[in-house]
């Protein structure tokens, strides 16, 4: 009898569809691995069985019989324990008091410190020699790195004791040394009959800890294999729903031919290291693989918003040191965020002023009249086909696709040399989209260098000319022609870093 039974579990927000069929079946003493690319349904499902997403519909057994996860609390009770891919631990609490927070010792009104000390310790012991310099029981977790927070969002979950453990991409910041020692705990774990889930995208830690492996696609569960009887490239199959055979048809795509525009050499900085590549004018460049792996922190770099440790930048044959946004901006370069509440809208101002500020900046403008403004603005929005009433509404009164276009309409009133597009269609409608790539591929044709970082596989393969595959902020593959395929795509994005 199977722990943990999943058996046609959905869920939709409004029009959007998070889970259409989730199946899952988790045997006490296994490492279960779910895997599927992002939006695929994985961290829907996982939420689902701790309590903190309500299904639509669909039945959930746990032990052979029918239970509701009604909230967390209910599904702590239940024996469920889950890691969530994004961190719930409270900044200014201590690093032990952070592992008891979901089950605090209590002597009376006021907390067990002694207790609590004990319990801690316990799971600290388990990573010792692993956890770096800095991290100890009394540290406050918002002076801790990455990949030590990440620990001890482990320990808080290991200290659940559940009979279910649940790890939504617990490995992603830590290094080879706290991974290792992090599947030496779930091998002794697994021994002890417990039932574990775990999400990964590294191919490698796949076939290192899991025994069965679910695969997701689309919100739905497409199959269950054995470790022991599949391979990668069948996981990847599974994945992307076509075989490597069919990705040789596809349509091959002419570069462009021009002079080179930009040019990066051996650069380094937070986030990735040795990153060479350069794109020539009225070229596409796509960077692909799966979010997070330095493809927008080099964007971000090179528009000076990201520190650089080390290489070289060229613009037009001339060095160029990204160093601040301002200097980047007044050499040719432009960047459009996804972001466009943490980088793009001035809110609570008009259309006009949200679409002219580099325009002030690159032409270094004290004054102008707003009738000069709007007549070298309207070009800029009208090659969006923008939605708009005046220039003087606010730029709250658009919709999200249409703030995003006066975000990139701002970038084309002086033309750049290279447009830096960081996830530009986050957020938005697939008409604005389809706005937006045809106003691309116009400015490539025109000469324009573009370098594109794209979280949709469907919008690297339909518009880049070129595609480099970041894993681990590094470049581990390139596509050209033919190769540039939704498969070859995920195979390098999930082949061992």
């Amino acid at each position: 009898m199977a722990k943990l039974k999943i058996s046609g579990v959905s869920k939709a927000y409004g029009a959007t569809v998070a889970l259409s069929r989730g199946d899952l079946e988790l045997q006490a003493g296994e490492v279960h691995v779910l895997i599927g690319s992002n939006g695929s349904g994985k961290s829907t499902l996982c939420k689902i069985v701790a309590g903190s997403v309500r299904p639509d519909k669909g039945e959930v057994l746990l032990d052979g019989k029918p239970v509701t996860m009604s909230g967390p609390r209910a599904s702590k009770a239940l024996g469920i324990g889950i890691f969530y891919q994004e961190l719930s631990l409270a900044a200014r609490r201590t690093v032990e008091e952070n592992i008891c927070l979901p089950d605090l010792p209590m002597k009376g009104p006021f907390v067990d410190r002694k207790t609590l000390s004990e319990r801690a310790a316990r799971y600290i012991a388990l990573f010792d020699g692993v956890t770096g310099e800095g991290f100890s029981p009394d540290a406050t977790v918002d002076i801790l790195r990455a990949d030590q927070r990440q620990l001890v969002e482990i320990m808080k979950t290991l200290a659940s004791e559940a009979s279910i453990l649940i790890f939504d991409e617990p490995t992603s910041a830590l290094d080879r040394a706290q991974v290792d020692r992090f599947f030496q705990i779930l091998t002794r774990l697994k021994q002890e009959g417990r039932a574990i889930v775990f999400i990964s995208h590294r191919m490698d830690e796949i076939f290192s800890i899991g025994d069965q492996v679910t695969v997701l696609r689309d919100g739905a569960t497409i199959g269950t294999s054995r470790i022991a009887d599949t391979n990668a490239q069948e996981i990847v199959r599974m994945m992307v729903g076509e075989e490597p055979a069919i990705a040789a048809q596809a349509q091959t795509s002419s570069a462009a031919s021009g002079p080179v525009a930009l040019r990066l050499a051996n650069l380094s900085g937070a986030g990735f290291s040795d990153i060479g590549f350069e794109v020539r004018q009225g070229e596409i460049l796509g960077l692909g693989g799966l979010h997070g792996q330095g493809q927008s922190s080099v964007l971000r770099a090179l528009f000076g918003a990201g520190a650089v440790t080390s290489g070289d930048v060229s613009l037009e044959g001339a060095s160029y040191r990204p160093h601040d946004p301002r200097a980047a901006i007044r050499a040719g370069l432009a960047y459009v965020s996804g972001d466009r509440g943490r980088d793009g809208v001035i809110q609570g101002r008009p259309i006009l002023e949200n679409v002219t500020p580099i325009h002030f900046l690159r032409n270094r403008l004290r004054l102008a009249s707003p009738a000069s403004l709007k007549r070298k603005a309207t070009p800029a929005v009208e090659a969006l086909k923008t939605k708009f009433a005046s220039f003087a509404h606010p730029i709250g009164s658009l919709s999200g696709g249409n703030q995003q276009k006066i975000v990139i309409a701002r970038w084309l009133i002086d033309r750049p040399k290279v447009l830096l597009l960081d996830d530009p269609t986050k957020g938005i409608d697939l008409s604005a989209k389809a706005d937006l790539f045809a106003l691309v591929r116009t400015l490539a044709a025109e000469g324009m260098a573009i370098v594109l970082y794209s979280s949709e596989d469907a919008e690297l393969l339909s518009n880049s000319d070129r595609i480099l595959v970041f894993n681990g902020g590094r470049i581990t593959r390139e596509l050209t022609g033919a190769e540039r395929t939704r498969f070859n795509l995920y195979e390098a994005a999930y082949e061992a870093a």
